[in-house]
């Protein structure tokens, strides 16, 4: 999706109202408590299958796929769309189509309710992740990132939604918002998981550059896209980013350098297996650079809270405890006998390979 696909906004005089959706947990609380108290909203609406606990709100409890919501948000000027499903160990079909069935909703809901203005989070994911990457990405850059079974698949499925809702509903504006690496409390994705790892995987020829966007940030910038100081496509992340030799020096771990074939190959053998929860395509993106410029937020004067060292400081903080294996979590007795290798990524895998044989055998 490129910038000029979508609609801008124009200002109005007097402050929007604004809904949330998945408002009880996760990123959904996080921005309703942001926004709850500010004046630059003059009304706050809170929708989830359950009531939260951010109060001077206005609580609307539903599920976000109910063709009802229409008639729930007649109200509203901005919808921030942030109800989603993006646990790794879901089922993938299950999970895409929550994912898809919640957007598809979310749209054609606001069309009919009149609403100016849906914002919606994917990834910057959907740019892909290669070895010759320009560092850093524009966000006019192609979409390129491989359609699979994985989140990936998930946030393009999205963004083609919001294309065909912005040639059926030519009234309706749509604002996406593609952060980069999210880090803060309870995330979990194919890059937090792989800092949980007792080595650093990486493939010959190819130095990842690591780029972060904490939670905080991710509120922030989704604030001005529901005021509409931004609109478009829209970038963010941490002003820059680290080279691989700065993120094993904060972490004190070391790599494991392998060739490309046997990285991804093994990889794909273990998600057919059913052993690890993202597909080989996901890997991609903590071998590969994917780092984004943040031009429209940066123009708009948004400037980030988080530096992508303190950023990545806190995600090794968060980590403790947690062991994982190429995306897969481990036990405590398996963590114990896996990460005790020198050459985990190899001779671990095998062993959840062997493992999972032995299992299906039995």
């Amino acid at each position: 999706m490129q910038s000029e696909d979508l609609v801008p906004t124009s200002k109005r005089s007097r402050p929007p109202v604004v809904a949330v959706t998945g408002a009880a947990s996760g990123l959904g609380r996080a921005f309703l408590a942001k926004v709850a108290s500010s004046a630059d909203f003059r009304r706050v609406v809170a929708i989830d299958e359950q009531r939260g606990d951010v109060p001077d709100v206005t609580w609307r409890v539903l599920d976000v796929r109910d063709p009802l919501l229409a008639n729930r948000i007649s109200d509203i000027d901005v919808l921030v769309h942030l109800a989603a499903d993006y646990a790794l160990d879901a089922n993938p079909a299950e999970r895409r189509a929550y994912n898809l069935r919640a957007a598809q909703t979310v749209l054609t809901a606001s069309a009919a309710a009149r609403v100016r203005r849906v914002v919606l989070v994917t990834s910057a994911m959907v740019y892909g992740a290669v070895p010759d990457n320009p560092v850093p990405l524009p966000e006019g850059a192609p979409v390129a990132a491989e359609p699979d079974t994985g989140m990936v698949g998930d946030h393009l499925e999205i963004e083609a939604l919001a294309r065909r809702s912005l040639r059926s509903h030519p009234g309706l504006g749509v604002t996406v918002v593609r952060p980069a690496a999210v880090v803060g409390p309870g995330v979990d994705s194919v890059v937090t998981r792989h800092f949980e790892a007792p080595r650093l995987l990486t493939v010959k020829g190819c130095e990842p550059r690591w780029q972060f966007c904490h939670v905080d940030d991710l509120v922030s910038a989704l604030e001005m896209a529901a005021l509409g100081t931004v609109s478009g496509v829209v970038a963010v992340g941490g002003e820059g980013w680290l080279e691989q030799e700065q993120v094993e020096e904060i972490s004190g771990l070391r790599r494991l350098e392998l060739p490309a074939g046997l990285t991804f190959g093994t990889a794909q053998r273990l998600h057919r297996l059913g052993v690890t929860p993202a597909p080989a395509t996901d890997l991609h993106y903590v071998v590969y650079p994917w780092v984004v410029d943040c031009a429209a937020l940066r123009e708009a004067g948004w400037k980030p809270v988080w530096t992508n060292e303190a950023a990545f400081e806190q995600l090794l903080e968060l980590r403790e405890g947690r062991h994982t294996v190429v995306g897969r979590r481990l036990s405590g007795k398996e963590a114990t006998l896996t990460a005790a290798g020198a050459t985990v990524a190899v001779l671990g895998t095998a062993a959840i390979v062997r493992a999972a044989r032995k299992k299906r055998r039995t």
